[in-house]
C-alpha cells in the first residue's frame, strides 16, 4: 500500500498546486469573482488529480468495464464529497462550537477538514473509482 499512498499523495499535491495557482490567477489578473474562480480551479484540480491517478497511481489496476468519462464522474463526485466534509468541519467549528477566529476556521477547514477529506478521497478513489475487476465496492475497501 506504500507506493499507492505515495502516488495518491503526489497526484494530490499536483492537483492542489493547480487548484491554488489557478484560483489566484483567476482572482487577481483575470478578475473573476471568488466563487466562479474557485469552481473553475476546483474542476481543474480534480482533472489533474484524476489524470495523475489514472495514468500513474492506478495505471496497472484493471478497471471494471467503465468508461473513462463515467470513471471521471465518480472521481469528481468523491472529490465533491471531500469538499463537503471540509465545509462541514468549518460549519461545526464556526457555528456549532462558536470558534469564529480566522485561525479556528483555517484549522477546522484546512487542518481537520483536509485530513478527513483526504481519507475519504483515498478510500473513494481506490474503492469506487479504480477498483479491480470482480472486486466489489465495500466500506472497507
Amino acid at each position: 500500500m506504500g507506493p499507492e499512498l505515495l502516488g495518491f499523495a503526489a497526484a494530490g499535491i499536483c492537483a492542489y498546486a493547480v487548484d491554488l495557482g489557478l484560483f489566484i490567477w483567476l482572482r487577481r489578473p483575470v478578475g473573476l469573482d471568488p466563487l466562479t474562480a474557485k469552481a473553475l480551479s476546483f474542476v481543474a484540480g480534480c482533472s489533474v488529480a484524476y489524470a495523475g491517478n489514472a495514468l500513474g497511481t492506478y495505471r496497472r489496476r484493471e478497471g471494471a468495464a467503465v468508461s473513462r468519462l463515467r470513471q471521471y464522474g465518480i472521481f469528481f463526485a468523491v472529490n465533491i464529497a471531500g469538499a463537503l466534509v471540509q465545509l462541514l468541519c468549518i460549519a461545526v467549528s464556526h457555528y456549532g462550537l462558536g470558534l469564529t477566529s480566522q485561525r479556528a476556521d483555517t484549522v477546522s477547514g484546512a487542518g481537520v477538514g483536509m485530513a478527513l477529506a483526504t481519507i475519504l478521497r483515498f478510500w473513494g478513489t481506490r474503492t469506487l473509482v479504480f477498483r479491480s475487476v470482480g472486486r466489489e465496492a465495500t466500506w472497507t475497501g
